[in-house]
């Protein structure tokens, strides 16, 4: 199948190459050309603007960094669907489906469908991270028709181990803010228990091996307890993505009347990281917001 994909950051990257061995033909556009010609040699096409894909492949995959990212690609000037009637589905060439892996409002979502009409939309985030993405890993949990989701499974199986059709359009989107509610707080828990550690004098780097097989141990404990105890260690992403996903999961559960009150603490600590600058902090950055002089993060 011919693939177009917009938006190969440091997920997006490793999620193409596995479609190239997988056999496919893939297509790639980014606002940030350079980042679309790294693919070059592992046998991608690189594009002008989306709309090109359109033209060229009949399924396009997003991964993008939100809700005016996904928007400005499909129905911009040079977008997916520019130059179709707003709300026709019509396209300028090929395209039958659009996949978002991006992590945007279900409500978002919802719109975007349908304008896209008759064009098939699946929303699609993924959970796993970069580590996932490299090792074809990711959870995808997916909304849309069951006739769209199983028709491009076997392209999502290119790069994931597990594809989970929870229900109509938007519903991927909200199981993802699900996903992210326990991870965040998680990740906001386990910061709380390194600073503990410290604190009371014992080795902080050690709760790895000290947890390991109780009720707290689990994969985020593994990874997040080294990042924040160890310096020197690649980046994994940025706080400001844990903010924006917590933002819209605050927002999603006002629109829902849902209590969520420690999501709401979690959205402070995150703000307050912002403020201290820390926007761009890897994701265990939520150790830093919490450092006073009394605890330092070992380097």
């Amino acid at each position: 199948m011919e693939i177009g994909f917009c938006g190969p950051g440091l997920m997006g990257a490793p999620m193409i190459r596995h479609l190239l061995r997988a056999g496919h033909t893939v297509h790639v556009w980014n606002r940030t050309r350079a980042k679309a010609e790294a693919l070059i040699a592992d046998g991608a096409n690189v594009v002008d603007t989306p709309r090109e894909l359109a033209a060229r492949c009949e399924a396009v995959l997003l991964c993008v960094a939100d809700a005016a990212a996904v928007e400005e690609t499909v129905f911009g000037a040079q977008g997916l669907l520019s130059g179709a009637a707003e709300g026709s589905g019509d396209a300028p060439g090929r395209v039958r489906w659009i996949v978002d892996h991006s992590s945007i409002p279900p409500a978002a979502t919802r719109e975007f469908a349908r304008r896209a009409a008759r064009i098939g939309w699946i929303d699609a985030p993924v959970s796993g991270g970069v580590a996932g993405a490299s090792a074809g890993t990711l959870a995808i949990m997916a909304g849309g028709t069951p006739a769209d989701v199983e028709a491009l499974r076997p392209l999502l199986d290119a790069y994931s181990s597990r594809v989970t059709h929870m229900g109509d359009v938007g519903a991927g989107q909200t199981t993802k803010l699900c996903n992210q509610t326990i991870v965040t707080a998680t990740v906001a828990a386990i910061a709380e228990a390194v600073s503990l550690a410290q604190r009371s004098g014992i080795d902080a780097a050690r709760l790895t091996e000290g947890l390991a097989g109780g009720w707290a141990d689990s994969v985020l404990l593994q990874i997040f307890v080294p990042r924040m105890t160890q310096g020197g260690l690649a980046p994994i992403g940025a706080l400001r993505t844990f903010q924006k996903d917590v933002d819209t999961v605050a927002a999603t559960a006002y629109e829902t009347g849902t209590p969520m009150p420690v999501s709401s603490t979690v959205q402070q600590l995150l703000r307050l990281g912002a403020a201290m600058g820390l926007a761009e902090a890897d994701l265990s950055g939520f150790i830093d917001v919490l450092q006073t002089p009394r605890g330092v993060r070992s380097q």
